[in-house]
This record gives structure tokens, C-alpha cells and sequence, in this order.
């Protein structure tokens, strides 16, 4: 298998293991706010997050709709600090509506995954759901190994190199 394959095989698999994703987002006043939140990914690498209206996130999320989202190996799973695995999104945030049919197909993954929580957050109402839809990535697998995720579906890796 080519390194490129490799790699590959990697990002389709990577954000399987992530019951949560780290968040950026900024706000109407231009300050930034490092968050995470619990999420699902669907087959389209649509995003879902289930966040408090009470969040600082949250609230930027409204105001501003880009968001950027992380994915990083945990620190005491890797070997070198300096080269974890990671995988960057930058994506827009769309709100779902509280009680559409695509509110509740997401609130059922929800539950699926989590579990009991879910039922407890689907009855308060300050929860709501976003959708971050990613535009751009970067898959970084070690020193030299990065690479700029592309095409229609985000499924194909470009190696970046010092020229690209």
C-alpha cells in the first residue's frame, strides 16, 4: 500500500473513535472562544452538535455561523507531542429546527450514541442542534504527512509540501 493509500485509509476512519469535537468560533465582536461539544457525523461528513443556548459557543454560533472544528489524537495515546494526529474542518454552522422530521433523525443518533442523557436534553429548551457543514481540511498524520483533504465529498487527500 502506497503512503498516499495509507493515508487515506486513515482519514476515512479517523473521527470514528470521537464521541466529541473540539470548536472554535468567533464572536459578533470578534473574539474567539476554543470549546467542544458531543457530536455525530453522518455519511456526508455533515457535523452535529447538541449544545446549551447558555454556551458562549452557542451564542457565537448565532451571531456567526463559521466554525471551525478539531480532531486530535489524545495526548497520552501518542508517541512524539510535537506530531499527534489531527484533522481540522472548517465548516458553517446551519441551526435545525426543535421538532422537524431532520431534528429528530438527528436526536435519534444522538440517543444511539449517548444514551440516557439524551432524553433528559431533548425536554430542555434551551438545547438546540447545529449542523456544521465542512468546506476545507487538513489531515495531519505526523512530521511531513499533511495533507489538504478535497473534492466534492471531501474524500481525497492532497500531500502538502514545502511548494504547495
Amino acid at each position: 500500500m502506497s503512503k498516499i493509500e495509507q493515508a487515506q485509509a486513515e482519514y476515512e476512519t479517523f473521527t470514528q473513535g470521537f464521541k466529541s469535537v473540539m470548536i472554535s468560533t468567533v464572536s459578533q465582536a470578534g473574539i474567539p472562544n476554543a470549546s467542544y461539544a458531543p457530536c455525530v457525523i453522518d455519511d456526508a461528513k455533515s457535523i452535529y452538535i447538541y449544545v446549551s443556548g447558555l454556551a458562549t459557543h452557542t451564542q457565537n454560533l448565532h451571531v456567526n455561523p463559521h466554525v471551525s472544528v478539531l480532531f486530535i489524537d489524545d495526548e497520552s495515546q501518542t508517541q512524539q507531542i510535537f506530531a499527534r494526529r489531527r484533522l481540522n474542518f472548517d465548516c458553517t454552522a446551519t441551526l435545525i429546527e426543535r421538532e422537524t422530521q431532520s431534528w429528530h433523525e438527528i436526536v435519534a443518533l444522538f440517543k444511539e450514541r449517548f444514551g440516557e442523557i439524551i432524553h433528559v436534553l431533548h425536554d430542555l429548551p434551551d438545547f438546540r442542534i447545529f449542523r456544521l457543514t465542512p468546506h476545507t481540511g487538513r489531515f495531519i498524520i505526523g512530521f511531513g504527512t499533511a495533507y489538504k483533504i478535497t473534492g466534492d465529498q471531501l474524500d481525497t487527500l492532497v500531500h502538502i509540501t514545502p511548494n504547495s
